[in-house]
Parts: structure tokens; sequence; C-alpha cells
């Protein structure tokens, strides 16, 4: 019988309303794993790292998802006014296992949110809002009330990364759903892809069996052949090819 990859996927904090508290995750994220090959297993939010080990012991790979800003506190900044919600408890789980991952190198995959955090937790720092800073005029974000699979802008990729060898590919048309991106590159990261105004788009660590992320979310466009790729190249690291 084959073996599924048992992969990591950390949720978010539900706050109560209708309904009581919970924790949860976007289905696309266990949709496009699936699919790949992989076992999704939900990590919930944990103040005892004892608890928090036990599961990431089991685990074959990880990936860091979406959602809320990472505290500029992690990476030495006061917030400023364009900053949106912030989790702690998330944080604090996430960048745990960040680190815990990069030491064991455990294959990782970050997604949106998921790089900022990998850059963070190895050392990194962030723009908090890239209009509010004047890093681009181009809205990264989806404030404009976007799909969450529409191609919004190019990403040149480095054709010597293992991220264009994995896809195939050295120019893609990704969708956009963020306002903060990576600033100060964490020293064990080296940037693999830009937007052409600039923007960080993809890292990874050349000295890891895999660690690669990317700006956009490519489980929301995973009908595209070169998304599925990439998200089978992570299944296969995690099955130990």
């Amino acid at each position: 019988m084959s073996r599924y990859p048992l992969v990591g996927l950390p949720t978010l904090a539900i706050p109560p309303g209708p309904k009581p508290p919970r924790f949860g995750i976007n289905q696309s994220y266990v949709r496009a794993l699936t699919a790949a090959g992989c076992a999704p297993i939900l990590i919930p939010i944990f103040e005892d790292d004892d608890r928090l080990r036990a599961i990431y012991e089991r685990l074959d790979g990880i990936v860091f998802p979406g959602g809320a800003d990472v505290a500029p506190e992690e990476y030495g900044e006061a917030p400023i006014d364009n900053l949106n919600v912030v989790e702690p408890p998330r944080d604090r789980t996430e960048l745990t296992l960040a680190r815990w991952a990069f030491a064991d190198d455990l294959p990782t995959l970050g997604i949106c949110r998921g790089q900022q955090l990998l850059n963070v937790a190895l050392g990194g720092s962030l723009y908090q809002d890239l209009r509010h800073q004047r890093v681009t005029t181009v809205e990264h974000s989806d404030a404009d009330g976007r799909a969450r699979n529409a191609l919004l802008h190019r990403v040149r990729l480095d054709p010597g990364s293992r991220l264009a060898q994995l896809i195939d590919e050295t120019s893609i048309e990704v969708n956009s759903l963020h306002h903060q991106a990576v600033k100060d590159i964490a020293a064990p990261l080296t940037t693999t892809g830009t937007s052409d105004d600039g923007v960080i788009e993809a890292l990874e660590s050349r000295d890891r069996r895999f660690l690669i992320a990317v700006q956009w979310h490519p489980e929301e466009i995973d009908d595209l052949p070169w998304v599925q790729r990439l998200f089978a190249g992570f299944a296969r690291a995690a099955s130990g090819e």
C-alpha cells in the first residue's frame, strides 16, 4: 500500500460569533495537497510546546499558509498605521514550527504569509504595507475585491533556482492577495523570484532538502500544470524522494 506523506497545516483561530471559537484553514490548501498525494493534518494553535512538538515529530513536511499580518515586534519594528490584524498566539506557534523545521531540514513550503513568516523566523524583516511605505504603486492586495484566482502580474524566476527547475518555468502569471512583503532577506534564504515592480515573490534555501516560499497563492490556482508540479515536487520531498 502506498504511503501518503503526513503534511502539517497550521490553522488560525476563528473567534466566537454565532458559533463557538474554532480553529480552521481554507479548504483549498487541503485540496491541493491531497491532489499531490499528501495526507494533510491541521495543527491547532498551542501554547504548550511539548504537545506541539508531539505533533511536529510525526510530520513528513509542513506548509505555512496565508493569513493575517506577522506582528512587527517579531522583527524589531513598531506597528505603522496600515498594519492589519495580528494574531500573536498564531505567530508564536508558527515561528516555533518554522524554526524547528529549518533546524531539522523538514520539507517546507511557505505561501503568502507563510513566506513572510519563514523570513521573519530566520532573521529577516517585512514591509508592513507596500503602498503605505511607497515600495510600489501596484495594488498587490485584494482590496479591490478581485477573485482569489485572478492572475494579476508576472513573476520572473531565477533560471537556476530549484523553483524554476521544479515547475519548468522562468516567467509566470500569478494571483496576488497580499499587502505586506519581504524587506530584509533572512541570511539562510535566497531571492529566486520578483515581480516587475521589484517585490520579492519567491525565496528558497539552497542548503535544505526542500524549502521554497512564494508570495502568491498557488492553492487557489491549482488547475494550472506548473502549480501542480510545485505541489507534486513538495510531496516527493516529503516522501523522502
